[in-house]
């Protein structure tokens, strides 16, 4: 994968925000952040150049590069943290204004025939049989119209994580889908597994709040 583009986006969007809460999460001097930092932008670069890119309808490239991100930064650190940690480090840091913004305009359109259109195409991709780092999903809309569960049944973060030695804080980024969903404000997040806790699959349920 080429670092121009979303990777390089994504870094200018959210390094400083990972950067500030290094202080703010793991009490690191803001001297020893910065330092972190630098570090962890070359570790990301080279994260990026080694990942395949991804097909052009295939929505989870954002996925695997925000899961590039977190790693490289958690590579760099002195000592590695515990999941508890990490989850919070990682929600304080991906949780920007524009990133409640962009899960508040996600949330209205949630339900709509487009999102179900994606949905739907998503599935039919399964893209994971052609790239390691990316996910296949099956689309099952709740019987009741209440809703639809994504079952992911390969996932391109646990393929990432695992090579990198970091497959014990791939829990960390999962919980991230709840405090997505809340921002959103449209809908109550469900789960049952997920992959990296030993489940069959990771379950992610979407229900209309009310």
């Amino acid at each position: 994968m080429k670092y121009r583009g979303m990777p390089w986006g994504m870094w200018n969007l959210f390094a400083g925000s990972f950067r500030e809460n290094l202080t703010k999460v793991y009490g690191f001097k803001p001297e020893i952040a910065r330092a972190i930092t630098e570090k962890a932008k070359s570790e990301y670069k080279k994260i990026i150049r080694k990942l395949p890119e991804f097909e052009k309808t295939d929505r989870f490239k954002m996925n695997i590069v925000s899961c590039a991100m977190l790693s490289a930064f958690l590579l760099n650190l002195p000592e590695k943290p515990g999941v508890e940690e990490t989850a919070a480090y990682y929600r304080a840091s991906m949780m920007t204004a524009s990133m409640k913004w962009f899960c508040r305009m996600s949330g209205k359109k949630k339900f709509s025939r487009s999102d179900i259109a994606g949905m739907k195409k998503t599935a039919a991709l399964q893209a994971a049989d052609r790239n390691p780092y990316s996910w296949n999903m099956e689309f099952l809309p709740y019987p009741d119209g209440s809703g639809y569960e994504a079952r992911f049944t390969k996932c391109g973060i646990c393929t990432l994580m695992r090579e990198l030695g970091l497959y014990d804080l791939v829990p960390a980024m999962c919980r991230l889908d709840y405090t997505m969903s809340e921002a959103g404000g449209t809908t109550e997040f469900v789960r049952e597994y997920t992959l990296a806790s030993g489940g069959p699959y990771c379950d992610c349920g979407y229900r209309r709040k009310g």
